[in-house]
């Protein structure tokens, strides 16, 4: 019979509330504490995106807690990227050469409410809203927390699981033992930040633009997205530079942010009935990559999620990251007997490797998507991929390798699709590209050496 184990974890965002809902499941007493009040019943700031996207990893985790359908209720499906030039025209791009194949637009506080609801169903759950983590006793698996009163919290668990996002104190304190753990850490932010707009519904409740797609506006140092929302509107993100053209620093009137759109987003300006005040009115965010290791210390603490590996978003897969961590480590526990100690050594093993690749690949595709989805080279790779898609069931381009591989590492998903990107790219420079036939570009992705 498994020892039931009393858990705390620290952080109920969305990889905590799903591993949460994981570890009750398997018959843990499951203790959660949140700095933040409870969203379901207090509005929170904003500043972080709201909108993400959900795509097979992901799904995979939420499968196996067993709510996947429940979840894709509120999801809207994208089919592929709406390209939207300067002039005003139009390119849609598919994701995939297969059916079926889509990511999915979701809320990020609508999601994290459902996995809260579902977290509170189990009597062995219990989640501590307004309570700041202060420190973690690592040797001893001792939180220390303080609440909304300032009233100092202490409570002891078997083991301690940290998943309180990029500004983890329960990685800090893992860091300030550095000399025994062999801590390293590393953080990496882009020159660009990002603000959130939104393209509200038609006075009917209908969609302004495309429904099932994602929208991107490329425009080389900077760019503009947009993700559909269940309502009608759009949850619009500008990527953009601090300083220079463009910068977030440069558009300082309304009068330099209208004429800005007017020039480089003009299709879009008749989609935001209030967009200068809206657009001070929201705040800036960082764009950042985190990388650690050790993420577990002295077989009591284990950190995941964004704690262990904050990503930018240009994947779409720092929630899917997350999500994939809580299911890998709930088979970890499997394949240890749920012997936490061995679980939480072999766990990180597997994971640090994949996760410093989508945080690679996340980079890679930041500059992809705000300049090359627009170049000529880049456009004839993919119409390529796309055919090889249609054409052979085992060719899998870049991303979808990434995105669509559920069972596919990271690390080996980046280096099989570099190297097909490698070899497509060389073809596609050449003046007789589109005169080679598929099946012999299909013959020479096959004889790369992964």
């Amino acid at each position: 019979m498994k020892e039931t184990k009393k858990i705390v974890i620290v952080g109920a965002g969305l990889c905590g509330s799903l591993l949460a809902i994981r570890m009750a499941q398997r018959g843990h007493n499951v203790e959660v504490y949140e700095r933040l009040p409870d969203m379901r019943k207090t509005p929170l700031a904003g500043g972080r995106s709201i909108n993400l996207a959900l795509s097979d990893r992901g799904l995979k985790a939420i499968k196996s807690a067993g709510f996947k359908e429940e979840i894709l209720e509120e999801c809207i499906g994208m089919d592929g990227r709406m390209i939207h030039s300067i002039n005003g025209e139009e390119r849609f791009s598919s994701y995939s050469g297969r059916e079926g194949e889509r990511i999915n637009s979701v809320s990020r506080t609508g999601l994290n409410i459902t996995l809260l609801d579902k977290a509170d169903e189990f009597d062995n759950v219990n989640i501590h809203f307004d309570s700041k983590c202060k420190h973690i006793d690592l040797d001893n698996a001792v939180a220390e927390f303080v609440d909304k009163d300032g009233k100092a919290i202490t409570v002891k668990a078997d083991v301690i699981l940290g998943t309180d996002g990029a500004g983890s104190i329960v990685r800090k304190s893992m860091m300030a033992r550095t000399p025994e753990l062999l801590f390293n850490y590393s953080q990496n932010f882009l020159r660009s930040g990002y603000k959130e707009l939104e393209i509200p519904a038609t006075d009917e409740g209908g969609y302004r633009i495309e429904k099932n797609a994602l929208h991107i506006w490329p425009r080389g140092k900077f760019m503009m997205i947009a993700l559909p929302n269940l309502d009608g509107s759009f949850t619009v993100t500008l990527f953009h530079p601090y300083e220079g053209e463009g910068g977030f620093n440069t558009l300082n009137t309304k009068e330099k942010v209208v004429d800005f759109f007017k020039k480089y987003y003009p299709d879009s300006l008749q989609h935001f009935p209030n967009l200068a005040e809206e657009y001070f009115n929201n705040p800036v965010g960082m764009l950042g990559t985190i990388k650690c290791y050790p993420w577990q210390a002295f077989g009591k603490t284990l950190i995941m999620g964004d704690a262990a590996h904050a990503i930018v978003p240009f994947y779409g897969q720092g929630m899917n990251a997350s999500f994939e961590d809580v299911r890998i480590f709930d088979e970890t526990l499997d394949e240890c007997n749920d012997d936490f100690e061995k679980a939480f050594q072999k766990f990180q093993e597997i994971r640090v490797h994949n996760t410093n690749a989508i945080a690679d690949l996340a980079v890679d595709n930041f500059y992809e998507m705000q300049d090359k989805v627009s170049d000529e080279i880049f456009i004839r790779k993919r119409t390529i991929e796309m055919k090889l898609e249609q054409t052979y069931p085992d060719y899998y381009s870049k991303y979808s390798l990434v995105t669509f591989q559920e069972d596919l590492p990271y690390h080996e998903a980046m280096i099989r699709g570099r190297k097909q990107d490698e070899l497509l790219l060389k073809i596609c420079s050449s003046v007789d590209w589109d005169t080679i036939p598929i099946e012999t570009i299909y013959e020479q992705v096959k004889q790369l050496t992964i």
